[in-house]
C-alpha cells in the first residue's frame, strides 16, 4: 500500500511492482513499454480488472424484463516496473529518462502532448 497517490505500488503477475499507470488503453502501454524499456526498467503489463456494473433493477410486478443493453468495455491494462522504488512524477521532474533520440523526457512528452521531447527549454518557460 503507498503512503500517498504520486508512489503506488502492488503484485502484478507475482512480480512487485511500482504502478506507473492504471486503465491504460494498448496504444499508450506501447508508448509507456518502449520509452521505459530503452531507459533501463522492466515493464509489466496486466489486464486491469473490468470496473463494476451496477446491477438492472428488478421488474416491477406486471412488467416484462428488459434484456440489458450491451455494454462495451475497452479493454486496458495496468503499467508497472519492476522496480517498486520507481516513481513516475520523480522520473520526469527530476530529468531520469531520456528519449531514443537522447532528449530528457518531458511533462509533455510523457502525456504524448508533444511528439518531440523540448528539453533545452524548461517546461516552465515553454509555451
Amino acid at each position: 500500500m503507498a503512503l500517498n497517490k504520486n508512489h503506488e505500488f502492488e503484485e502484478l503477475d507475482g512480480i512487485k511492482c511500482g504502478i506507473i499507470e492504471k486503465m491504460v488503453k494498448p496504444e499508450r502501454v506501447a508508448f509507456l513499454k518502449e520509452l521505459l524499456g530503452y531507459n533501463g526498467y522492466t515493464v509489466v503489463v496486466v489486464p486491469s480488472p473490468s470496473p463494476k456494473i451496477a446491477p438492472t433493477p428488478a421488474p416491477k410486478e406486471g412488467e416484462v424484463a428488459a434484456p440489458p443493453p450491451p455494454t462495451l468495455v475497452p479493454e486496458t491494462f495496468t503499467v508497472g516496473v519492476s522496480d517498486y522504488t520507481f516513481n513516475p512524477i520523480n522520473a520526469i521532474f527530476g530529468r531520469m529518462l531520456k528519449t531514443k533520440d537522447g532528449h530528457i523526457v518531458t511533462q509533455a512528452y510523457w502525456q504524448q502532448k508533444e511528439a518531440v521531447s523540448h528539453d533545452e527549454v524548461p517546461y516552465y518557460e515553454f509555451k
